[in-house]
């Protein structure tokens, strides 16, 4: 069968020969136009006068447009239509757009743009949490609060309590390819565009919207994005926009693309919080009662930042079953890009929380951080393997003694961490490393090594329930080739081979028959962005309901010709066996279509079991969860800070996988980006709000040199157990929390400087010099 089959990207020799094409490689008509934006340079502030004049007159420019050619300026926020496409009377950070340039070239429109002469009256700028809180700079109307028992009095009666403050920085895309959209302007006022987008649908609502056309008259294609990663879901709206306006108000064909610098200082980033935290525990690390108080920078616009801090608060217990927790999150406007979706939307900064909580209440215990990890898990699933669902509970047990429940009264049916966490401590060989770090430390003044091994759980659904579904077109062809269309889209990470996969599993032909084609609002409508990990899940399940369609059409036809029931048609290894008669896949199709019986079907797909009360924080928002762990052993200097990851060790579950060598590419791919956020990625403004990490040369993604020189990854051989497309798991987002395992080895390592006295209340990125200030401050040096 084809799902289960390690095979190669459908596009891996296009992309190592450069002839991937993207929306930049689109050969573009005659006449083709180019827009650029010119910038805010002010935080914050009215706009007082705007000359455009240097501008029009620039080399090259076509046209200018500013929000006063607008009755109403065009929106593009995802959310509540808090982001006009060009400021309107005020800025509200560096780098807003304020007017657009259309020009004939890509380099006349930047360098028109630079021309403008904008005169502001400057207003106060909120540019931190603290600012915010002072002000009381809110999104919403005061927090949100989620509340399990009564964690206040559970603190109070625990034996022990730990307290902190813990601050996390967010984290710049750096997709390959950067934001860019094509419009083509067609006969009736009709628009296709071509866009660089997880989200083509509302590329199509938004451009649309703007041209005050129904949806109908405007087409989107996403053949590949150069890397998304959360980025392109929803900050491509502006470009897309621009392009439909331009190309409609000049009759010809409209791009835009940002430059780097211009992509870093508009786009949004993942969202920079602050946890404080108090929990209090027992003698043995048992956590008793916890209070979580979660700040977010949302930056000006809402964007999507109250999902993202939704799922920051769903991901607030990781692994651990907390009876009595209080959950309080503020989701805090300021004057910074609109901080927007990146890989794991909110929970990989809930879970970070939780996990710095569990290394804090070890150092206090004086135990080793896994055993109190250990101590704290949920209950395992009764097949801990995932390899058959479990018979309901009797109807005279309830389910919630069967099931422990999360913070927001979900039942953790799946728990397979006990099974998985002890494999992985015995095949990294946890213990005698855990030794050997500790005499290595023993012995050595000036090189500390730490050691830590962090779960993940990661719940696997759009927590906006209409988010959940997804559709699907496919056709067989009278030569027995497939044609493949659903709504999911391709940015790298191998969607479209594993619904390729799934498609010529339900006919049982070898993938190389099926063609894979781009997404398209013209034939697949109302889709849901390529996100919350959920691309296989849907996409793949909506692509095999249109292909059981056809098969059964097909079996039905070779039963009555053959006068035999469907179910003894069989389709297998590019043949059709019914009875003694043995065909070919195409000889059906063929016979099929001469028998007119239709080869085409539809197919569609919603996510079973989801119920979800935002409001009271109860509910299932996920249908199931996605498992994994991961070893990290890290070195450090004490003189410098400067520290190097050696060797990280994964076990990681994705069901019966069904590519696992996509799959694992996922996992290592993951872990580097998420050890990268929480060590080397800082994004740094200046005070008058100014992105000064805007470049490669000045913000730090991993290299090849960065990822750890042994590295081991695994997949756990079990299979989900809800009934998702072949009991797979998605594999998209839960690997980017196993980098938090390299954060606490940094972490272990500054301890190891200390006496174990002072916790080293590490915050992240951990920097060479944030490492060496927790050295000082462990040494109580500072």
């Amino acid at each position: 069968m084809s799902v289960t089959k390690p095979l190669p990207h459908d596009a891996a020799p296009l992309h190592v020969t450069g002839q991937a094409r993207y929306i930049d490689d689109i050969p573009t008509p005659r006449g083709t136009l180019h827009l650029a934006f010119g910038l805010s340079a002010v935080a914050h502030g009215e706009i007082v006068a705007l000359d455009l004049s240097a501008v029009r007159a620039a080399p090259g420019v076509v046209a200018v447009l500013a929000a006063e050619d607008f009755d109403t300026v065009p929106d593009v926020s995802p959310s509540i239509h808090d982001e006009p496409l060009l400021a309107d009377g005020a800025v509200h950070y560096v780098g807003q757009p304020v007017f657009l340039v259309v020009a004939d070239s890509h380099l006349a429109a930047r360098k028109a743009a630079r021309l403008g002469k904008v005169d502001y009256r400057e207003l106060p700028a909120l540019l931190t949490i603290d600012d915010a809180l002072a002000a009381d700079s809110h999104f919403e109307d005061g927090p949100v609060i989620w509340a399990k028992g009564d964690a206040a009095q559970a603190i109070e009666k625990a034996a022990h309590v730990v307290e902190g403050s813990f601050e996390i920085g967010g984290q710049e895309h750096f997709y390959l390819e950067s934001q860019a959209a094509l419009a083509l302007p067609q006969e009736g006022g009709d628009m296709v565009v071509h866009s660089s987008s997880q989200h083509p649908t509302e590329i199509q609502h938004k451009v649309a919207e703007a041209l005050e056309v129904p949806m109908n008259a405007v087409r989107v294609e996403v053949r590949r994005m150069g890397g998304g990663f959360g980025g392109k879901e929803s900050q491509g709206n502006a470009l897309a926009v621009a392009c439909a306006l331009a190309a409609r108000a000049t009759g010809r064909p409209c791009k835009m693309r940002y430059d780097r610098d211009d992509d870093m200082t508009i786009t949004g980033k993942r969202h920079d919080f602050r946890i404080d935290y108090r929990c209090g525990f027992d003698a043995d690390g048992r956590v008793q009662g916890i209070e979580f108080l979660q700040l977010a920078r949302c930056g000006w616009a809402q964007d999507l930042s109250l999902p993202v801090a939704d799922r920051a608060m769903l991901h607030a217990d990781n692994a651990y079953h907390l009876p009595d927790i209080r959950i309080e999150s503020h989701r805090l406007r300021t004057n910074t890009q609109s901080a927007t979706a990146y890989r794991g939307f909110g929970g990989p900064q809930g879970m970070i929380g939780i996990e710095r909580v569990m290394d804090h209440v070890a150092h206090a215990v004086g135990r080793d951080p896994l055993e109190v990890r250990r101590l704290n898990f949920y209950d395992e699933c009764p097949e801990a393997a995932g390899l058959s669902a479990p018979p309901s509970p009797p109807e005279s047990i309830p389910a919630k003694k069967k099931w422990q429940t999360t913070p927001y009264q979900m039942p953790v049916e799946d728990f397979i961490l006990h099974g998985l966490t002890a494999r992985l401590e015995e095949t990294a060989e946890y213990r005698a490393r855990r030794q050997a770090v500790d005499d290595w430390n023993a012995a050595s003044a000036v090189l500390k090594k730490g050691l830590a091994l962090t779960p993940v759980k990661f719940g696997i659904s759009f927590t906006l329930t209409h988010l959940n579904q997804a559709g699907a077109l496919v056709h067989v062809y009278q030569d027995g080739s497939i044609h493949m269309n659903h709504g999911g889209t391709e940015m790298g990470q191998g969607l479209f081979q594993k619904v390729a996969q799934v498609a010529a599993a339900a006919f049982g032909v070898d993938v190389g028959r099926v063609k894979i084609t781009a997404t398209d609002t013209g034939k697949v409508p109302n889709t849901s962005a390529t996100a919350a990990s959920s691309g296989s899940d849907l996409n793949g399940m909506a692509v095999k309901a249109a292909c059981d369609t056809i098969r059964e059409r097909m079996a039905g036809f070779l039963a009555e010709r053959h006068q035999v029931s469907p179910a003894e048609v069989f389709f297998e290894n590019s043949r059709v066996f019914v009875g003694d008669a043995d065909y070919g896949f195409d000889e059906v199709a063929a016979m099929v279509y001469q028998a007119r019986v239709s080869l085409s079907a539809t197919g569609f797909y919603a996510t079973p079991k989801i119920t979800w009360d935002r409001v009271k924080g109860q509910g299932r928002p996920f249908y199931y969860f996605a498992y994994g762990a991961a070893l990290t052993e890290v070195v450090i200097d004490t003189l410098t800070g400067e520290n190097r990851i050696l060797r990280a060790d994964i076990l990681h579950d994705a069901g019966a996988s069904l590519n696992p060598a996509l799959d694992r590419g996922q996992v290592e791919g993951g872990y580097v980006q998420g050890a990268g956020w929480l060590t080397t990625e800082e994004l740094v403004w200046d005070d008058t709000g100014r992105l000064r990490t805007h470049a490669p040369s000045t913000y730090k993604i991993p290299a090849c040199s960065d990822r750890p020189r042994v590295f081991n990854v695994d997949l756990w051989d079990g299979e989900n157990r809800e009934e998702t497309i072949y009991r797979s798991k998605a594999a998209g987002e839960p690997p980017f929390m196993l980098g938090i395992s390299a954060f606490l080895a940094l972490s272990d390592a500054v301890a190891a400087c200390g006496d174990g006295t002072v916790y080293p209340a590490l915050d992240a990125p951990a920097t060479p010099e944030r490492v060496l200030a927790a050295v000082k401050r462990v040494r109580g040096d500072v």
